[in-house]
């Protein structure tokens, strides 16, 4: 076995959270659609497949490396969304917290001189300054555009395209 138990575990608690995260974003795409606000939704929606797949990362790492996967329990989502700026800030809080999260697991594969764990969570290190950005940015234009200028931040999210598609803009 090439992962020890603890690190497993907590890889695989990370699983949970990272589906947890899938589920909120989509909750949150949820919102904007009965909004009518298609392009929030559709960001939301792309986030929420990311999630997903950032979940199955930590799975097949934990398994290929020889490790038990124990999926935890999923809370369900928040659904009390009653603003734009609310949903962008539980997203941008979520983020900083994911954040905490790879850099306490980062911290056991140091502790334990897992090299490869080491690695592997080199690319969700780097991948949270990117997600913590786009949710810092995107919280504050819509901040910045109010209630009354979500038109203005549907603009600006159909401008800017989906960032992880390699400058190709998402069809909306």
């Amino acid at each position: 076995m090439l992962i020890s138990e603890r690190l497993a575990a907590a890889m695989s608690e990370q699983v949970g959270r990272e589906l947890g995260a899938s589920n909120q974003y989509a909750a949150l795409g949820a919102y904007f659609d009965a909004e009518a606000l298609d392009e929030l939704a559709t960001f939301f929606y792309r986030q929420s497949d990311e999630e997903r797949m950032h979940a199955m990362k930590f799975l097949h790492y934990v398994a290929d490396a020889g490790g038990k996967v124990v999926i935890p329990a999923v809370p369900a989502p928040k659904s009390d969304i009653d603003s734009a700026e609310t949903a962008a800030k539980l997203a941008l809080d979520w983020e900083l917290e994911v954040t905490r999260e790879i850099n306490a697991l980062m911290d056991i594969a140091v502790q334990e001189k897992d090299h490869i764990a080491h690695g592997f969570l080199e690319w969700f290190a780097n991948e949270q300054l990117e997600e913590v950005n786009t949710m810092n940015e995107l919280h504050a234009v819509i901040r910045r555009a109010g209630k009354d200028g979500l038109l203005l931040v549907e603009q600006y999210l159909a401008r800017r395209g989906d960032p992880h598609a390699g400058g190709v803009q998402a069809a909306g």
